[in-house]
């Protein structure tokens, strides 16, 4: 029988992990389980069929299948409309659609979790002077940093939002290359209540990376006006090819299909070529696939805390996103962890993962991607900026099976003298 060398000290220590985060296991599988009966009432209730399935070419008018994709993700989203699309290329170009869906010119936008993710921070004009940034076309931007502690700044979110000029409140779920944690829907819940009290033309707009199917409410059913992600993250379920989505309010769903496409097409336009099975498969996948992620991510903390490595979240912890990082301190064992993971994939496992200057980035980033999807993060990976302290940030796992022996990869990795 074909098996993988890791050592016997290693495995010795993956059996005490798994021995001690059985609970949570079963705790994520409720979530998964509640999720399915979601989405697979969805399906029934659109009559979804083999003729769902048949993909469009040129304009993609009266494409059935993505019509009723875009039905389906709005009710198990609980919102009034949706735009699932191919051609939305990754998460950063979902976010853009939506927030330009909520302001016009001499409007301000307001991000109510501290400043945005890397990448975003161009489209808002926030760092580089890019024609077509919201800054661009004459849009203000304002900020609340979050308290010391991490959360959100309820108080200074109410003052900021009160300005009648902020018309898009912005909310960044996940962490991103930050030490917080991802923010549960509970605590999005809140700023949704206080925006709306003191602004009730405000759109609170939820860049939803990373969290969809990790609770069992999601945004948009607790208050959220709109919210988007990428399907090579948690929706595609590690089958979407590419493209993203929204879900949200019709008027601001119908406002971002016009900055997608053009004013007046809209969504009526973009043909699927073929995609659409896959992109139903996926989404119908995706609540077990998350839960195998989130395993995957509890397994990796228990590990790392055995090594005597700093976890967040810890492993007994509760999560809404499947992000999970390990502080390391040592640029060296940071590289060792990617390395270790690149070579725990089913794709490019004799690939070295390098440290190197990535765009939309301010320093050197260390990438393990080893995918059927290229960048998937609902698939096994991790990075790390190359800075100080030197954390790595894991996601995915299609399996918990194959996303438990990558970790233990890293572990074989690092313990190396």
């Amino acid at each position: 029988m074909s098996r993988i060398n890791i050592s016997p000290e290693i495995r010795a220590m993956a059996a005490k992990a798994m021995a001690e985060i059985e609970p949570q296991f079963k705790k994520i599988d409720e979530i998964a389980e509640i999720n399915t009966e979601k989405v697979l009432a969805a399906f029934r209730e659109n009559r979804v069929s083999d003729g769902c399935f048949a993909g469009t070419t040129g304009y993609g008018y009266d494409d059935k299948g993505r019509d009723v994709l875009d039905n389906i993700y709005a009710q198990v989203f609980g919102t009034e409309a949706a735009l699932v699309r191919i051609g939305i290329v990754n998460g950063t170009h979902a976010i853009t659609a939506s927030l330009f869906a909520a302001v016009r010119p001499g409007d301000t936008m307001l991000a109510a979790t501290g400043i945005p993710y890397d990448t975003l921070q161009t489209a808002i004009g926030i760092s580089g002077d890019y024609p077509g940034s919201l800054k661009y076309y004459g849009v203000n931007y304002a900020q609340v940093d979050l308290t010391e502690d991490g959360k959100p700044d309820y108080e200074a979110i109410e003052k900021a939002a009160a300005d009648p000029k902020v018309t898009a409140v912005t909310v960044q779920r996940s962490r991103g290359y930050s030490s917080r944690d991802a923010f549960t829907v509970a605590e999005i819940g809140k700023i949704c209540d206080i925006v709306h009290r003191v602004n009730p033309k405000a759109a609170v707009i939820v860049d939803n990376c990373y969290g969809e199917f990790t609770e069992t409410l999601e945004p948009t059913d607790v208050g959220a006006d709109l919210m988007a992600g990428s399907l090579i993250k948690n929706p595609g379920g590690g089958l979407a090819p590419t493209g993203g989505y929204l879900a949200g309010r019709r008027d601001l769903i119908e406002a971002a299909s016009y900055r997608l496409t053009s004013p007046g097409i809209g969504g009526e336009c973009g043909a699927t070529l073929g995609n659409n099975r896959l992109l139903y498969q996926g989404f119908f996948m995706a609540p077990h696939t998350t839960a195998q992620a989130l395993k995957t991510a509890v397994f990796c903390a228990k590990m790392m805390e055995l090594m005597g490595y700093e976890s967040s979240p810890k492993w007994d912890a509760v999560r809404s996103d499947i992000v999970q990082t390990v502080t390391f301190r040592d640029p060296d064992m940071l590289v060792k962890f990617c390395r270790g993971i690149q070579s725990g994939a089913p794709v490019d496992s004799f690939v070295t993962p390098e440290p190197w200057e990535m765009p939309g980035y301010d320093c050197q980033v260390v990438m393990a991607a080893g995918a059927f999807v290229q960048g998937s993060t609902m698939e096994l990976s991790a990075d790390g900026p190359m800075r100080d302290p030197y954390t790595a940030y894991l996601q995915g796992g299609l399996t918990f099976e194959s996303g438990k022996l990558g970790v233990m990869l890293a572990a074989e990795l690092m313990a190396e003298k």
